[in-house]
């Protein structure tokens, strides 16, 4: 018989691929030990947040002295504040993917918040008078966030990748994750508010609630300049500025212009009390327009007034090829005077997307009664009055491409879920266009727990 062959090479690959098992299964515990330490380090941060909870609480029950108060007012001065939600938000929207990032996206979604018990002996009573306004701010918390991390640059959605700074953006990871949005009032029934055009989930903690006031809240035009033009007349702005031929005819064509329809809009408007208020509204509503181009002419008279001043030549002219703020290309008056933002907002590097519907999602959709319907046989929305209504959500949510940019970028599955109501939603993304293919409800609701929301 022969003598055994020696596999010293086969015996050293063998070493080496089991090293290299080794060394990966060291790196995959370190890596282990590593994130057990952090979901530790959380957890205790987490008790001891809720330690010191339940001894301030206990205090609260305990007479307080005036050192006491003291430090609490020392803690109030200092932005250190034990927040308690007003009460939580029952939405359409069930979870994060394929809610609206902004309000005003689906103007048809609904919701409706609680004044919860705990924080007036009367919730009703402090909603007294809000019947009054429209609209109202809600604060609110990003409760869903996964962990309190946070980064001084974000890549917000609609900038497909490109880093901004987190306070020029509305992500919700931020230090302090509180939220803000404007939803429209519907009704209040008791201590319950109805809502519309809500971006926000079911769930959500809200920690106030304010009335929304245009006339503080949105910038119009200030009259800083009022006592420069106050004193003006066709005559002497003709004198002091001495504009062109050609923008002096237009401006003073254009003030004109502006005075006749201003006498024509007082005299249309009824006097008789039954016919002012018809119509008072309306006159309103034009009185506006003429203002702001009232405002836009006299505005742009002051600048060429003090562009001539600064000049300080003998015949000085207001140019309109010079780097002037105010130009006929691109008039700013009203709004645009005093609010201004990001160029991005407005045009984003990415475009709405088209959105269709399957022959199947359609006939899906329509099996779904409104939220008053007595249908106990029929799948029954909890919020949305109809499927028109879930056609018109569905739209502005896909039309806006509720996708992440790395899902975006990235993912080459283009199946996508959400839910709106008590409906589960299946689409696919496509290249310019979102198509809903399949519409049914949220699964563990039946027909008879869907006819008893």
């Amino acid at each position: 018989m022969s003598a055994p062959v020696c596999s010293c090479a086969e015996q050293l690959s063998k070493l080496t691929q089991q090293v290299s098992v080794m060394r990966r299964e060291i790196k995959n515990i370190r890596q282990q030990i590593d994130g057990s330490m952090r979901a530790h380090k959380k957890q205790m941060s987490s008790l001891q947040s809720t330690l010191t909870d339940c001894i301030s609480h206990a205090s609260q029950f305990q007479s307080k002295s005036p050192s006491k108060c003291l430090s609490e007012v020392n803690q109030l001065e200092q932005g250190r504040i034990c927040t308690v939600p007003i009460g939580y938000v029952n939405s359409c929207f069930a979870v994060k993917n394929g809610t609206p990032r902004q309000p005003t996206i689906c103007s048809s979604s609904r919701a409706s918040l609680k004044i919860e018990s705990s924080v007036f002996n009367n919730p009703d009573h402090s909603l007294v008078g809000l019947e009054q306004y429209s609209h109202i701010w809600i604060i609110f918390l990003f409760h869903k966030n996964g962990q309190l991390s946070y980064k001084a640059k974000v890549k917000p959605p609609r900038l497909n990748g490109q880093k901004v700074g987190v306070y020029s953006t509305r992500s919700p990871h931020r230090p302090n994750a509180l939220g803000l949005t404007l939803a429209k009032l519907e009704k209040i029934t008791g201590d319950t508010l109805h809502l519309s055009g809500v971006d926000i989930i079911t769930g959500t903690p809200v920690l106030d609630i304010k009335p929304y006031i245009s006339d503080y809240d949105s910038p119009t035009t200030r009259t800083d300049y009022t006592s420069k033009t106050s004193s003006f007349t066709d005559l002497q702005m003709a004198e002091d500025m001495e504009l062109d031929e050609e923008t002096d005819a237009i401006l003073e064509t254009s003030y004109k212009h502006f005075k006749e329809l201003s006498q024509e809009t007082s005299i249309s408007c009824p006097a008789s009390a039954s016919g002012f208020s018809q119509s008072r509204s309306e006159c309103r509503g034009v009185n506006d327009v003429l203002a702001e181009v009232k405002d836009y002419l006299e505005h742009s008279h002051v600048f060429c007034e003090q562009t001539a001043e600064d000049k300080n030549t003998d015949a000085p002219e207001c140019s309109l090829a010079g780097p002037t703020p105010i130009s006929l290309s691109r008039l700013s008056f009203g709004h645009e005077l005093h609010s201004t933002i990001a160029a991005w907002v407005r045009a984003p590097p990415i475009s709405n997307l088209d959105v269709r519907f399957t022959v199947n999602a359609e006939k899906d959709l329509k099996e779904f009664v409104p939220c008053n319907s007595t249908d106990s046989q029929r799948p029954k929305f909890q919020f949305l009055k109809g499927p028109d209504e879930a056609i018109a959500a569905i739209h502005a949510i896909l039309s806006a491409d509720p996708r992440s940019v790395y899902r975006r970028a990235h993912c080459q599955d283009r199946l996508f879920f959400f839910t709106l109501d008590t409906a589960d939603i299946t689409c696919w993304f496509g290249d310019g266009f979102a198509e809903v293919v399949r519409v049914k409800a949220v699964q563990g609701l039946g027909p008879t727990e869907l006819a008893s929301l």
